[in-house]
């Protein structure tokens, strides 16, 4: 294991010189502010992630404090205003960061984006009880956060939730599951989309849940193809108790609440599949100019050069249509839910295809545990499912077209 750390970090650090001022350059286009954001995530990502990516995906270990180490930068709430503990960075930076710490380990810098979608919800649609009470230990990662929205029966078609909550008195009883939950088992503070009323996006209020609230039980976690150092599992709710001062943004407002947090969310895993991609592509570049065929490097053939061209138009493509799509979210554009939408399915299909050629261009080494693409391959390819499919996607995209008709 230890030559294995020595080589992936000694990959991380001699890929990047053949990246620098390439057309390729994550840095092309970003504010003084922007890079320094990227140098610092991109540091932490090379000495706190990627010595032990590939350990703790043979261990599936959730690596809990790295992940609080993290919050040192202020990684714990990055769109969280100042006073709440956090950086109040725009979803600009917020990408720019999440591509950076994904270099190092996209599962663990995925987790960290859903940590940061919950804050961001309290944050904008608590109450000042609620910012005070979570936001602060959310944002110093004294805490650690849960999203709750899809259940066993009810994925795309979210609207269809079935997990109750009735009110009695001045709480709310919950029953049901959520499924595929990212931390489910680890973490302190869920925000779960729930019914409250009838059926339809109208019924559905969000819950800010203590975990240690009595009727809170998890199922077996989930063997997964990646993301395998961050738990997965079902999040059972049996007469759990709530207080009705933990309802965020009123009921009712709950699937609203929901596809807000997604847009952002979109974006966010967008951006670590950004990061896989350029960590490929650096990876790769190094290892087809050590690798040698037939007398010469691999890259001396055209071939290889032209695959080359095409992961960087990939990764550029993807870049441009990303962090446009996290600026429009900011400026609050009417079509920014379509431009996210649009962002997350160029860029995790397209993004996913290049880790499949670095794959390939590893040759049989690819396919190798000992090399960390296999697992950047592997790893990327839920971003095509999770925070709405790829074909929920093309929906979005198609119905904000087909409005203006």
């Amino acid at each position: 294991m230890l030559g294995r750390v020595v080589c992936r970090a000694g990959l991380l650090r001699s890929g990047s010189r053949h990246i620098s001022s390439s057309c390729v350059d994550p840095n092309v286009g970003l504010t003084t502010d922007q890079i320094e954001y990227r140098e610092a995530a991109l540091n932490f990502a090379k000495s706190e992630l990627a010595p032990f990516m590939q350990e703790w995906d043979v261990t599936e270990e959730f690596p809990i404090e790295t992940i609080k180490k993290s919050a040192e930068l202020g990684f714990g709430g990055m769109f969280v205003p100042g006073e709440l503990g956090g950086l109040e960075l725009s979803r600009h930076d917020g990408s720019i960061i999440f591509e950076a710490l994904s270099q190092g380990c996209n599962t663990t810098a995925a987790y960290i984006t859903i940590h940061n979608m919950v804050n961001a919800m309290i944050a904008t649609f608590g109450t000042e009880d609620q910012k005070e009470r979570f936001c602060h230990s959310l944002s110093s990662m004294e805490t650690l956060a849960s999203y709750c929205l899809t259940e066993p029966g009810s994925g795309s078609d979210a609207a269809a939730l079935s997990t109750t909550a009735k009110r009695d008195g001045d709480n709310f009883v919950l029953n049901g599951s959520k499924a595929f939950i990212s931390g489910a088992g680890a973490t302190d503070v869920l925000v779960a989309m729930v019914r409250t009323g009838g059926k339809g996006p109208k019924g559905v209020s969000a819950l800010i849940i203590d975990t240690s609230s009595p009727g809170i039980s998890y199922g077996a976690k989930e063997k997964k193809v990646g993301w395998n150092n961050q738990p997965t599992c079902v999040v059972n709710f049996d007469d759990v108790v709530v207080p009705d001062s933990n309802l965020l943004g009123g009921e009712g407002q709950g699937f609203k609440l929901a596809m807000h947090g997604l847009n952002g969310g979109r974006i966010n895993i967008a951006s670590c599949s950004l990061g896989s991609a350029q960590q490929c592509m650096e990876d790769v570049i190094q290892y087809t100019t050590d690798r040698k065929a037939f007398g010469s490097p691999l890259n001396s053939n055209q071939y290889i050069q032209f695959k080359l061209a095409d992961m960087a138009t990939n990764i550029t493509t993807s870049r441009l249509m990303v962090r446009q799509a996290a600026r429009c979210l900011d400026a609050k554009e009417p079509n920014a839910a379509a431009l996210c939408a649009m962002a997350k399915l160029f860029a995790t299909e397209k993004l996913f295809t290049v880790c499949d050629d670095a794959l390939q261009l590893h040759g049989g080494y690819g396919y190798l545990k000992s090399y960390p693409v296999q697992q950047f391959w592997r790893d990327s390819r839920v971003h095509r499912i999770l925070e709405g499919t790829s074909e929920v996607m093309h929906m979005l995209v198609a119905r904000d077209i087909m409005k203006h008709l």
